[in-house]
């Protein structure tokens, strides 16, 4: 099984890499969207419940990283659908492996591919003024680890779901940017309406940005405002993970090899 896995999750990780048009739009586009949104609100927008001395840039910079992760995972699983159409994924299916299997080497090499880019940007962290210590980035690697595998096992479902890539594309500006623009990452839930509040805290990703946040601070806990503990996010990010994987599994166990 350990070679199973393994052979899958190499062919998804050179495809990937292949593809450099996927490896720069995942990395470029959120980079984007933190240089532009980042400055542009950080002199008019104060993140509502963080101390004082962090800017939108700075509090803004974590969710960047989390988009990172949520695009590599999209550009990753998308290619379920190229394989149905190559007949790829049908050749899989009705070989001697289980499904379980192959949702987990699909889930780990989107996981790997989202994990190197998320660490790269990792690196722009004293551009953000954020102060990284060895602890900090230790667990910031873990967290990150957790959330894209949560992540990449969300594309999984839809991707195992959907025939074409448009309809991909769809579901997932419909689903997935939602969940991460409601997680704390472009606003704190402190600033939010009421009824806005409460989707926030029900919404999983919550979870997985305060954890996230909380370890980019980790030698600095005062910086990061008023969120959930830390272990408890992370309890709950583990159990996001769990979840997302074993719904993936059971997609892709009632697919048809045709």
């Amino acid at each position: 099984m350990l070679l199973q896995i393994y052979t899958l999750w190499k062919r998804e990780v050179v495809r990937f890499c292949r593809q450099r048009s996927r490896v720069t739009g995942a990395f470029l586009q959120p980079l984007v969207f933190w240089a532009l949104l980042g400055v542009g609100f950080n002199a008019s927008f104060r993140p509502a419940g963080t101390p004082s001395t962090v800017s939108y840039a700075e509090y803004f910079y974590p969710g960047v990283i989390a988009l990172v992760l949520l695009f590599t995972a999209i550009f990753a699983t998308i290619s379920t659908i190229d394989d149905r159409h190559q007949g790829f994924l049908q050749g899989v299916l009705v070989a001697p492996i289980t499904r379980t299997t192959v949702v987990m080497s699909q889930a780990l090499g989107g996981t790997t591919l989202a994990l190197v880019q998320g660490i790269i940007f990792l690196a722009l962290a004293p551009i953000a003024g954020v102060r990284l210590s060895a602890s900090a980035v230790l667990a910031t690697i873990a967290v990150m680890g957790l959330v894209a595998f949560a992540l990449t096992n969300l594309g999984l479902i839809i991707a195992w779901r959907i025939e074409s890539t448009q309809g991909f594309h769809a579901i997932m500006n419909l689903i997935l940017l939602p969940i991460w623009m409601l997680s704390g990452a472009f606003f704190p839930a402190a600033g939010a309406p009421g009824w806005l509040a409460w989707v926030m805290r029900v919404n999983p990703m919550t979870y997985g940005m305060s954890a996230l946040r909380q370890s980019l601070y980790l030698a600095h806990p005062q910086a990061v405002g008023t969120l959930p503990n830390l272990a408890f996010s992370t309890l709950l990010t583990l159990a996001f993970a769990a979840a997302a994987y074993l719904g993936a599994v059971r997609v892709a166990s009632h697919a048809v090899a045709a």
